[in-house]
C-alpha cells in the first residue's frame, strides 16, 4: 500500500543500512520505499519508488528553496537529511545525519540518483577550515559508492578580490582562511571529477540577497536593519557595482541543472540580475518599496578594524572586505545561453519581495 499523508518517514543511518541488507543487490535499494523509525529501525513498509534526490544540509535558505523547486518540477520523492532535518511536504524522507561522520553520509546518500550538497556553516573560519573539507571528502565518498551524481552550491571566495569579470575560467587566488577552505573544497570536487570517482556539477554563486532567514552580508547590514526600523550600514563604499544573486533563483537553477544530464562535469554560474547596483542604489529600491527615505551610513575600513575587536561577525567580514572596495562583475552569460527560458528576479522584484515577507 502507499504511504498516507503524515506517516513516519524518518530515517536512521542504521535503518537505511538495514533497509540494504534487505536487498540481495547494491542498487536494489534504489527500488525501495522503506518508512524506519529512528528509536526502533523496524520495517513498517516496502514498495517500488523512483530514486530519490537528497539534500545534504536541508535545513538552510538555499537547502529549503531547493526543495521546494524540486518538489514543484522535478520529483516527489526528496530526502532532506541534516541533524535536525525537518519536512517541508508530505512525501519528504527525512535523514538525520551528521555529515562529519563517514558512515552516516555514505547511509544519507544509499539510495540516492542525485545528492546536493548546500551544508552551510557560521561564518566562523577556524569551523570551515576544520569541518567543511571534511564533509566535502565524505559526501564524495558516499556518492563515489553508491553511484549518485553530486550537485556541489558553492561560492566566490577563493576568487580575486578585484573588479575583473569572473568566469566559470576565473582563476582561484584565495586570500583568507575562509576563501583558502572554499578553493579546497572545489578543488577537492574537481580532481574527484577528473580521476572519474564521481560524476557531478558545481553550482557557484555571489553573494546573496533574499527573502526569509537569508544569511548574507547584505542582508544582515542592509535589508534586517531596514526591516527592524533601523539604520542601515553599507561596507566601505556605496558606489561598486554589485552582483547579487537572489536565493530562490540560486536554488532554482540548481534543481535545473541537477536534472539536466547535459550539465555535468562542468562549473557553471548561477544565474544573477546582469542590470548591476551599487548599495546607495540597493537603498534607492528599498526607499521605494519601503514607501520612506532609508536612512545609511558607509562603514569604512578604520570602524571594522575597531568593531571587529568586539564583534565575531565584523571579524568574520573583515578579510572580505576588499571585495567591497571595487566593483562585482559575477558573470552567468554560460547559464543564461544553455537556459534561455529561466527568469532572472530583477533587483527591484527582490527588493519588494523582501519588504513583502
Amino acid at each position: 500500500m502507499k504511504p498516507r499523508s503524515g506517516d513516519r518517514r524518518v530515517f536512521s543511518p542504521g535503518g537505511l543500512a538495514l533497509a540494504r541488507n534487505l536487498c540481495p543487490r547494491p542498487h536494489d535499494v534504489y527500488g525501495a520505499y522503506i518508512s524506519v523509525t529512528v528509536a526502533s529501525c523496524q520495517l513498517s513498509a516496502i514498495e517500488r519508488f523512483l530514486p530519490v534526490q537528497t539534500i545534504l544540509g536541508a535545513n538552510g535558505q538555499i537547502g529549503t528553496e531547493l526543495a521546494h523547486e524540486l518538489h514543484r518540477r522535478f520529483t516527489k520523492d526528496i530526502r532532506l537529511v541534516s541533524r535536525n532535518p525537518r519536512r517541508l511536504h508530505d512525501t519528504d524522507e527525512l535523514v538525520t545525519a551528521d555529515l562529519m561522520d563517514a558512515e552516516q553520509t555514505a547511509a544519507a546518500v544509499a539510495g540516492s540518483e542525485i545528492a546536493y550538497l548546500t551544508v552551510g556553516l557560521p561564518p566562523d573560519a577556524k569551523l570551515w577550515a576544520d569541518q567543511l573539507p571534511v564533509m566535502m571528502e565524505n559526501t564524495i565518498a558516499a556518492c563515489e559508492k553508491h553511484g549518485a551524481k553530486l550537485v556541489f552550491f558553492d561560492n566566490t571566495y577563493m576568487y580575486p578580490m578585484t573588479g575583473e569579470p569572473q568566469t566559470e575560467q576565473t582563476r582561484f587566488a584565495p586570500v583568507g582562511s575562509k576563501a583558502r577552505t572554499r578553493a579546497t573544497m572545489a578543488t577537492m570536487l574537481l580532481e574527484a571529477m577528473a580521476a572519474g570517482r564521481v560524476e557531478a556539477v558545481i553550482c557557484r554563486a555571489p553573494e546573496f540577497y533574499g527573502p526569509g532567514k537569508t544569511q548574507s552580508f547584505t542582508n544582515a547590514m542592509v535589508f534586517d536593519p531596514i526591516s527592524a526600523g533601523k539604520k542601515s550600514r553599507v561596507p566601505l563604499r556605496d558606489d561598486t557595482l554589485r552582483t547579487l544573486i537572489w536565493t530562490p533563483d540560486a536554488s532554482r537553477a540548481m534543481a535545473l541543472i541537477g536534472n539536466t544530464p547535459s550539465a555535468y562535469g562542468q562549473t557553471w554560474h548561477l544565474p544573477c540580475d546582469d542590470d548591476r547596483v551599487t548599495y546607495r542604489g540597493l537603498i534607492e529600491l528599498a526607499s521605494a518599496s519601503w514607501g520612506r527615505e532609508i536612512d545609511y551610513s558607509v562603514m569604512k575600513r578604520p570602524a571594522f578594524f575597531v568593531a571587529r575587536l568586539f564583534n565575531q561577525g565584523v571579524r568574520e567580514l573583515w578579510e572580505l572586505l576588499p571585495r567591497y572596495e571595487v566593483d562585482n562583475f559575477f558573470v552567468s552569460d554560460k547559464f543564461k545561453r544553455a537556459f534561455p527560458e529561466f527568469r532572472v528576479t530583477t533587483y527591484a522584484e527582490g527588493v519588494a519581495a523582501i519588504k513583502a515577507d
